[in-house]
């Protein structure tokens, strides 16, 4: 088990004070913290051998390679990909959808064509696919999911068919918490001959996830998330299926040969990374990935499960907290929406940050889901491997505070 209280000694953002209280963290979801072991990866590369990757035959520009290319190294085995030219480094989750919606998808997808998602995708997990239908003629369609959170298996089965080219899931809602069966998903869609993608963001930082466990054909998951830095991004598939793939972005690095009118592209990985790649972020992202190896994935699970409970239990004994999403802890990530009475979720949110608390709220880039639950939008308290019982127990003070500025009578 993680102890917690040590741990955040890692975390050098919880040594200040915000509105002269401790901070309380309570939006992993959205981004996660960063130990001083990432923060100090970073420092090294710029300090010490800082230079471009790949081309330079001097000393610190092999060390630069060694580090970027050991990072990926880092994450194939951390997903258990089969070999490391499976991963390849974009700028985030989003970007990593994208990809596939403008390569995969655009060489594949035609008119009547279908691609299935579900009602509570990420807006990241939306856009790209209706950009697709608009550019294609595909059809878009929507697993639903019911009043507890959970996905109507029986409407999947319904929709998923001959017709289907994809099926792009996510693992685990950034708003309901929900974890998706997504292997039994994915085993349908393969009956079809569809493809899988796994918005993964929600899940590769918390659970121990690997392709093979998923059955998928794509997994897109984010550095930031996973307490690594911004500006990273991750997509694994198998080789066959990149190989086949056309080019992402052009430019420099992504090329075998290039003549004035034609040209010849890359091996894996290094097709789908053009130009200078965010060395010092992907190096740094290896580090995040060795401090959780270290910390071992069963741990990170059972902690949030554990905290996810305590949560659950603590804000469903408040009359007038509206939850959203799965009450069982075994089938949710560390995430919990709610609303307080009637009040609107940013006053809730802005209140507790007087007592240091950091939560997040709107619409949480799942605009669809919000009109589905019939609300403008949510607070969320969402939990990682620095957090303890205290911070949700100051999130419940938090509450209490912000029933006495408005007047309102606790339950």
């Amino acid at each position: 088990m993680i102890e917690t209280k040590t741990l955040r000694a890692d975390f050098p953002i919880f040594e200040r004070l915000v509105h002269g209280k401790p901070l309380v963290y309570l939006d992993s979801a959205a981004t996660s913290q960063k130990p001083q072991v990432v923060i100090d990866a970073l420092d090294d590369y710029y300090r010490r051998y800082n230079a471009n990757i790949h081309r330079g035959i001097y000393t610190i520009a092999e060390e630069a390679t060694q580090a970027y290319e050991g990072a990926r190294q880092k994450v194939a085995d951390f997903i258990r990909a089969p070999e490391a030219a499976e991963i390849i480094f974009t700028r985030n989750t989003t970007e990593s959808i994208n990809l596939v919606a403008y390569t995969w998808a655009q060489q594949n997808v035609r008119v009547g064509d279908e691609i299935v998602l579900t009602e509570m995708e990420h807006h990241s997990n939306l856009i790209p696919w209706i950009l697709l239908a608009e550019r294609t003629g595909a059809v878009l369609k929507h697993i639903p999911f019911d009043s507890d959170g959970y996905l109507d298996l029986d409407a999947a089965r319904q929709m998923i068919g001959e017709r289907t080219k994809l099926v792009s899931i996510v693992h685990a809602s950034n708003v309901l918490g929900t974890i998706n069966p997504v292997r039994e998903i994915a085993r349908l869609a393969h009956e079809h001959g569809a493809l899988v993608l796994v918005d993964g963001a929600q899940s590769v930082p918390h659970f121990g996830v690997t392709v093979a466990d998923l059955e998928c054909d794509f997994l897109a998951f984010s550095s930031h998330k996973m307490l690594g830095p911004t500006g990273v991004g991750v997509l694994w598939s198998r080789r066959e299926i990149l190989e086949a793939m056309p080019p992402f972005l052009g430019g420099s690095e992504m090329i075998g040969q290039v003549y004035l009118d034609h040209a010849t592209w890359n091996e894996l990985p290094w097709k789908f990374e053009a130009g200078t790649e965010n060395i010092a972020d992907v190096i740094a992202l290896g580090t995040a990935v060795d401090y959780l190896a270290r910390i071992g994935m069963d741990n990170v699970r059972a902690h949030e499960i554990e905290l996810t409970e305590y949560a659950l239990e603590r804000l469903g004994e408040e009359p007038d907290v509206h939850l959203y999403g799965p009450r069982d802890p075994q089938r949710k990530g560390g995430v919990i929406a709610f609303n307080l009475a009637d009040l609107h979720s940013h006053d809730v949110a802005s209140i507790v940050d007087r007592d240091g608390i950091a939560i997040r709220v709107g619409h949480h880039c799942c605009q669809p889901m919000m009109r589905k639950l019939e609300v403008p939008g949510t607070a969320r308290a969402s939990f990682y491997i620095y957090n303890t019982r205290d911070d949700v127990d100051r999130l419940i003070e938090g509450l209490d505070h912000v029933r006495q500025v408005f007047g309102i009578a606790r339950g």
